[in-house]
């Protein structure tokens, strides 16, 4: 379905189209001069001149993608993105006229325009998917000439085609046959409930989360307790290791308390087993020393 746009925007993309219609083509060698001015003295007016005089190369690419449903001012806009980004990066000394070079940045720019802005869902994220977004409509009106939906040997010769997996050309689509839709929207015409009702609540319950807080605040008292039972340097070192937002290093902490690093190691694993001695002995099943994931 094509976006239709209100009428003062229609009348200023006219406007701008016969603007660009209007703009005098260039000369070979003009055109090169054009390029070199701007590549070697960063002359924004030969910039100007060359980018303008095929700005109808734009209209006439975005105009092509009219059918996806999206603003044609903002094809041409996009469009003219890509002309600017061909126009920095021309060489006029490997003899292609600009039109030719310009015409893939163009197209470029108004695809990714489109794959972003077609749907609320990222579509085309690869080659094979964006090849299959732009050419699977067209090759499956020439398959499927009667109307009828694509077969299986359809599929595999568009797969075939455009050199990609079976199994994308379905996916493309199934993608393709929908549009979006709320998860606010109603399930049927007669009725309170939406689309969103039907979705799984992955979370846990509340009963899972009381239960979890009082295994964490149980857990948090066993290691409290068996914290006490450390030297002030051994606490110091379990803290600094295991307990904060960030782990502190060997080194940086055997610098701190005016030891050795290897020390500083060594005092963490007897600490390390010290907890776990201490916390085994306040406890029946080890298990419950372990949340559940």
């Amino acid at each position: 379905m094509a976006y239709i746009d209100d009428p003062q925007t229609q009348k200023a993309n006219m406007d701008y189209i016969r603007t660009s219609m209007k703009e005098p083509m260039l000369e070979k060698d003009h055109e090169f001069n054009l390029a070199r001015r701007w590549r070697d003295d960063k002359d924004e007016k030969a910039l100007h001149e060359l980018v303008k005089s095929y700005t109808r190369l734009v209209v006439s690419m975005a105009s092509k993608f009219m059918n996806y449903g999206l603003p044609r001012g903002d094809l041409i806009q996009e469009g003219n993105i890509g002309l600017m980004q061909a126009a920095d990066r021309f060489d006029p000394e490997r003899d292609i006229r600009f039109s030719t070079y310009a015409q893939w940045w163009i197209r470029a720019s108004i695809q990714d325009y489109v794959l972003r802005n077609w749907s609320i869902v990222r579509t085309g994220t690869t080659a094979a998917q964006k090849s299959l977004f732009f050419n699977l409509r067209r090759l499956r009106a020439q398959i499927a000439n009667d109307g009828n939906d694509l077969d299986h040997e359809g599929r595999q010769t568009i797969a075939e085609e455009l050199g990609v997996k079976l199994k994308d050309v379905e996916g493309m689509e199934q993608r393709l046959s929908g549009g979006d839709s709320s998860l606010n929207a109603k399930l049927g015409e007669e009725g309170d409930d939406d689309w969103q009702s039907l979705l799984a609540d992955e979370r846990p319950n509340p009963e899972d989360v009381v239960i979890g807080m009082k295994d964490g605040q149980t857990r948090s008292a066993w290691l409290g307790k068996a914290l006490k039972g450390l030297s002030e340097r051994e606490q110091t070192i379990i803290r600094q290791r295991h307990l904060g937002d960030e782990t502190v290093t060997l080194e940086t902490l055997g610098n701190e308390l005016g030891i050795s690093k290897e020390r500083v190691r060594q005092l963490e694993s007897r600490a390390l087993d010290r907890i776990k001695s201490s916390i085994g002995d306040m406890v029946d099943d080890t298990s419950q020393l372990f949340a559940e994931g």
